[in-house]
């Protein structure tokens, strides 16, 4: 036993010289640690990389939705017109994409209002000369992630309008006028009226405000369908001697997809309009966001079970769209209790709106005028009666955008359809109509395996 303890003494006696050593190299590492700048500039590097991630993320999101616009579309209109519905949201996801990188983003965020102060500019076609280096960045989101980014995230908001247009017009409309008129559309008006108010153009000097488009996207898009439907007139068959025939889609599980693809899909849309990944309003705007939704398909339920006596599992997947486009104007600016009930009066007006353009004989199959334009309208007036922007002037100024934007749109729009109808026409045949767009437009079926009831 002495001897072991005897070695032991001497392994100790070795080791404490080194020991101190190496406590000396570590004090000194401490000591000489990162200095106050060399921090800094750490955390600032990592909240650009999440600013980024993020930001990109949502984007994904966003993108998401034209998934969920295409199932919604197919789901509500009748499966003869299923491949005629894919076939618009394959082009208009592509070539807004493609339009807003050739001039789009340009003509929205002009930088100078070079052409007509506040109203109209244009920085040159394609992206910037100079954006070689990927971590170029954004002026006005103060550099907090790069032009790659931000094109992106934006590049997928520019078809949203576009898409709300196909719903609307479905089942009708040529897919060769079609294209055009969403070519154009999502390439020229969406992006001059985004420039007014994102590109800090007239409306947002004069303080017009819409956090993440319920006006800028979703009514442009509200505006361009209705003067489609229109100049398009209803469908074959559905309103007969003057009685409304209802045309129901072949999928309303397909449909019930859709809309969660696009709940899931507007925590990006909203989310994103952040612009940062600041925490705390990031989590504020999802919250708003989810509270609404929530609260316009309960009030969407439940007021079409007391109108129509059953309860329309289609009236209430809108009337969560309905929420989630009314609240998208401010979802920054509210709390919750706000929030739902923006959600629970648009859940209500949706289900009115429907059967009053059904009383006006304006054929919607999708419900899109309500949910984007009717709503759309709502959501931004609601700025200026809830939340901390709420007073008399504010809502005098979101009046001025909704009316200015409207006008611009619509006028475009109906402009676009006439000049395509006298050109071209807009609509197919009584007999390709009847048959099924599918057949007549694409020589193809979306279930090729299926029989419909009284086929041979």
């Amino acid at each position: 036993m002495k001897r072991k303890l005897t070695y032991l003494a001497l392994i100790g006696a070795c080791l404490i010289p080194l020991m101190g050593f190496g406590q000396e190299e570590v004090v000194a590492e401490i000591v000489e640690g990162p200095t106050a700048t060399e921090a800094s500039d750490a955390a600032a590097n990592a909240l650009f990389t999440a600013n980024n991630v993020w930001m990109m993320l949502c984007a994904g999101l966003v993108f998401i939705m034209h998934l969920g616009f295409a199932t919604l579309e197919a789901g509500l209109t009748r499966a003869k017109n299923t491949v005629n519905i894919l076939t618009k949201n394959v082009f208009i996801i592509s070539i807004g994409i493609l339009t807003y990188y050739f001039f789009g983003f340009n003509i929205m965020y002009p930088g100078e209002f070079g052409m007509i102060d506040g109203w109209l500019g244009f920085a040159g076609f394609g992206l910037p000369a100079g954006l070689e280096e990927a971590n170029q960045t954004i002026e006005y989101v103060g550099g907090g992630y790069t032009y790659w980014t931000d094109f992106l995230f934006q590049a997928m908001f520019a078809a949203t309008a576009a898409t709300i247009v196909s719903g609307a017009v479905a089942e009708r409309i040529k897919l060769s006028s079609f294209f055009i008129f969403s070519t154009i559309f999502v390439g020229i008006s969406y992006t001059i009226t985004g420039s007014w108010k994102w590109g800090t153009g007239w409306l947002d000097a004069y303080g017009f405000y819409d956090f993440a488009g319920s006006t800028l996207v979703h009514s442009v898009g509200g505006w361009g369908a209705l003067a489609g439907v229109i100049l398009l007139g209803p469908r074959s068959g559905k309103y007969v001697n003057g009685q409304l025939k209802p045309i129901p889609g072949h999928s309303l599980p397909l449909a019930t997809i859709g809309v969660f693809l696009l709940w899931l899909g507007w925590f990006g849309f909203n989310g994103g309009s952040v612009l940062s990944a600041d925490p705390a309003l990031t989590s504020l705007t999802l919250v708003t966001t989810n509270i609404a939704a929530a609260g316009g398909a309960i009030a969407a339920l439940f007021v079409s079970w007391g109108l129509l006596k059953k309860p329309d599992l289609s009236m209430a997947l809108n009337g969560a769209l309905a929420g989630l486009v009314g609240i998208t104007a401010g979802a920054d600016q509210m709390v919750p209790w706000e929030a739902l009930v923006i959600g629970l009066i648009a859940g209500v007006i949706v289900v009115v709106s429907v059967l009053f353009f059904d009383k006006l004989k304006l054929d919607d199959p999708v419900g899109a005028i309500s949910v984007h334009l009717v709503c759309g309208i709502w959501g931004t007036l609601a700025v200026g009666i809830f939340g901390a922007m709420a007073g008399g002037a504010q809502i005098v100024k979101q009046l001025v955008g909704i009316l200015s934007i409207g006008a611009f749109s619509f006028i475009f729009a109906f402009a676009l359809f006439f000049i395509l109808k006298m050109v071209m026409g807009i609509r197919v045949s009584e007999e390709e109509e009847i048959e099924g767009l599918d057949y007549g437009e694409h020589g193809a079926k979306a279930y090729a395996d299926f029989q419909t009831i009284g086929e041979k």
